[in-house]
């Protein structure tokens, strides 16, 4: 009986197996059809330079709402200073927006003491709004290079999916880029 029982759990695992691993995409990641255009912004930097997200256009980004309050984003914030260093050079930017109501006074002692390497402005209602009224923190978009929303995470996320959300658009906009550039005009 026993064997019957791990020959069944045995042809289970093999007929489930292949369907897992034909997975291209990573999970998270929306189809090209399913994807709308991330809401342009104006938002003020810590030096009080104002941000647009057109700033970004062609990039690869990822768009983080949080707060210096929020312990969540504080397991991820260390992931994205990594995913910034990794893949700036492959026109791939992460941008912080945070929702601290105490506003610079708590925000820029905070990125300091964590060494935030990517460039973070300040949000509030009305940001929040344009993205589907951000209600949770962290809540973190990965916009692909033609400024449309990939993916959403609402709360916590495994820093693999967030890799492996990076990874497939950098490489399918680079592809894209280079088969355009291998049409003839």
């Amino acid at each position: 009986m026993r064997a019957v029982w791990l020959s069944l759990v045995v042809a289970a695992v093999v007929i489930v197996m292949p369907g897992c691993s034909r997975a291209t995409r990573a999970a998270s990641l929306k189809s090209e059809k399913e994807r709308k255009p991330a809401p342009e912004f104006a938002l003020k930097d810590a030096n009080g330079h104002t941000v647009h997200l057109s700033d970004y256009k062609g990039k690869v980004i990822l768009l983080d709402f949080w707060a210096t309050w929020c312990g969540p984003c504080k397991v991820e914030i260390p992931w994205f200073k990594d995913f910034e260093r990794e893949n700036k050079d492959k026109g791939f930017a992460v941008l912080g927006v945070s929702m601290d109501q105490d506003g610079w006074d708590v925000v820029k002692p905070f990125a300091h003491q964590l060494d935030i390497n990517y460039r973070i402005v300040m949000g509030d209602d009305s940001i929040a709004a344009l993205y589907d009224g951000v209600e949770a923190l962290p809540t973190t978009f990965l916009i692909d290079r033609e400024g449309r929303i990939a993916a959403v995470h609402v709360g916590l996320t495994s820093k693999r999916d967030f890799e492996d959300g990076i990874k497939e658009l950098l490489q399918t906009s680079a592809g894209a880029s280079m088969a355009a550039l291998a049409r003839p005009e």
